[in-house]
């Protein structure tokens, strides 16, 4: 890996960890385009520059939750089945999954069909909740939809606002909610990699290449996250279905080589 490859990735990740397109996909694919070995640093750079991301998430709404305190509990409990799902099937997501093409394409396949036919059915009716009216048990169910996204190609922010519109939440409350969960759900997995490293990976032009793909993945979250809200507004998921169904073909044919 070397400098310019650590800010295209920086670019991709900030572009795409808070679409429902899935970041985990698009990075898994930029790695194999731009002929990158996966090293365990890759593994890990990918992991560390999600954390990026993740700044831009707290920069943007850290006085929001300060303000909104009966939101931590609910945040909680839709991080607890994804922590539980990662813990226990931790071997089996790293050697298994990720490296599944046929899996990654299914899913981002599937996904994107669900968005197409929940949009074209469904999206136009009760999509009126505002996320401060969440119960606990709503809470808990849209963690339970987090935790689908250990299967890469799901997309963590599709999966939680997929779960949030069948729930009756609005579009755009439920892209707030999903940038909200992702803060715990990945400063967790990046923490237990960065254990787990003992910190080996931090010397030297290695942390250089993470420094600058850390701060190109935080800005570019930032201004995509300010687009997709106003899209949200006015617009539907169907466009992100269709992506993520042409995507999965491309996928599927460019890894099949």
């Amino acid at each position: 890996m070397n400098l310019l490859n650590a800010i295209i990735l920086g670019v991709v990740e900030g572009l795409t960890e808070f679409l429902p397109i899935s970041s985990t996909a698009h990075l898994i694919l930029t790695n194999k385009i731009l002929n990158i070995p996966q090293t365990d640093f890759a593994s890990f750079f990918d992991v560390v520059i999600q954390s990026g991301a993740i700044l831009a998430i707290i920069f943007l709404y850290f006085q929001y939750v300060l303000r909104n305190k009966n939101l931590w509990g609910k945040l909680f409990l839709s991080f607890l089945p994804t922590a539980v799902v990662g813990l226990i099937l931790q071997k089996i997501i790293k050697k298994y999954f990720f490296n599944s093409i046929d899996l990654i394409v299914s899913a981002m396949f599937l996904v994107g069909i669900f968005f197409i036919v929940f949009e074209v059915f469904f999206g136009n009716k009760n999509l009126k909740k505002d996320i401060l009216e969440m119960s606990f048990f709503e809470a808990f169910l849209i963690g339970l939809g987090q935790s689908l996204a250990v299967v890469p190609g799901v997309s963590r922010a599709g999966a939680v606002i997929l779960t949030m519109m069948i729930l009756g939440f609005k579009r755009d409350q439920s892209a707030i909610y999903s940038f909200l969960l992702a803060a715990p759900t990945i400063f967790a997995a990046s923490g237990l990699e960065i254990i787990k490293s003992d910190f080996n990976f931090f010397t030297g032009s290695n942390l250089q290449m993470l420094i600058i793909g850390f701060f190109v993945s935080f800005i570019t979250a930032l201004l995509v996250v300010r687009w997709f809200l106003n899209f949200l507004k006015t617009k539907t998921l169907i466009i992100f279905g269709i992506y993520r169904i042409i995507l999965s073909i491309i996928f599927f044919f460019f890894f099949k080589k």
